[in-house]
């Protein structure tokens, strides 16, 4: 999924892309700049080492998430570790008063983010349950695991009428099969989702409010307006400058 494509429809959630990567062919993930959004890498298997340009170092293993809000510019990069590395990114667009804002990023592990049944809350609130992260605009983000014959109901938070998901693991039924690697877009409704594992599955699950602005694209970035992604790109730059004043590029 891209800003150009489905992003269009289920934004703010503006590009997923499943990571399926055998670390002996994989290149190290080199130096490279966002503005505008903000992205999340959830691990299902491998570690990442990871480093990015608001001084920000460490490992992250199974289980854990990177939060990486860009804002008005924002340089990282990493390597994988172990034999084999799975899981998402996902891109989200941010309003207009965070797209400009200062970047910052949180690393957190497995066991930081609720659990609610089946569902681990990555972003957002649900019931009692609150993320550790803090979401940019209303929505939410769940890592589901279902047992083979589960139903789990998922009743979106009031005003959520944008709701998709992608399945890394099995076969979900909602009623129709959504199998691996597909990712299934519902209707915009604030109706209650009924979900039911035909084998064991894994899936994530998003829903929203609806980003209401548009989506101007850069190579790496994605703004409200031209203004806006003209003065991305300009702090891109100038982070690329300090970033090859200290070697690290």
């Amino acid at each position: 999924m891209s800003p150009s494509d489905l992003g269009q429809l289920i934004k703010p959630f503006i590009f997923l892309d499943q990571l399926d990567v055998d670390m002996k062919f994989a290149p190290r993930f080199s130096w490279h700049p966002h503005s505008g959004i903000a992205t999340l890498t959830l691990l299902f298997e491998g570690g990442f080492n990871y480093e990015d340009s608001t001084g920000a170092t460490g490992t992250m293993t199974q289980g854990a998430v990177e939060w990486m809000q860009a804002g008005g510019g924002v340089w990282h990069t990493g390597s994988g570790t172990g034999q084999r590395i799975r899981g998402y990114q996902l891109w989200v667009a941010l309003p207009p008063e965070l797209e400009a804002a200062s970047a910052l990023s949180r690393y957190l592990d497995q066991g930081s983010f609720p659990k609610i049944g089946p569902a681990r809350l990555i972003l957002g609130e649900l019931g009692q349950a609150r993320s550790p992260i803090n979401s940019p605009s209303p929505m939410n983000y769940l890592d589901v695991c279902l047992r083979a014959g589960d139903t789990w109901r998922y009743d979106p938070p009031p005003g959520h009428e944008v709701a998709w998901v992608a399945v890394h693991e099995g076969n979900a039924l909602t009623p129709g099969s959504i199998p691996a690697g597909e990712l299934a877009i519902f209707d915009e409704s604030q109706a209650p989702i009924t979900f039911r594992a035909e084998v064991d599955t894994g899936f994530v699950l998003g829903s929203a409010v609806k980003h209401p602005h548009g989506l101007v694209m850069g190579y790496y970035s994605v703004h409200t307006s031209e203004t806006a992604l003209a003065q991305g790109e300009m702090n891109i730059r100038r982070i690329e400058d300090e970033l090859r004043r200290k070697r690290k590029i």
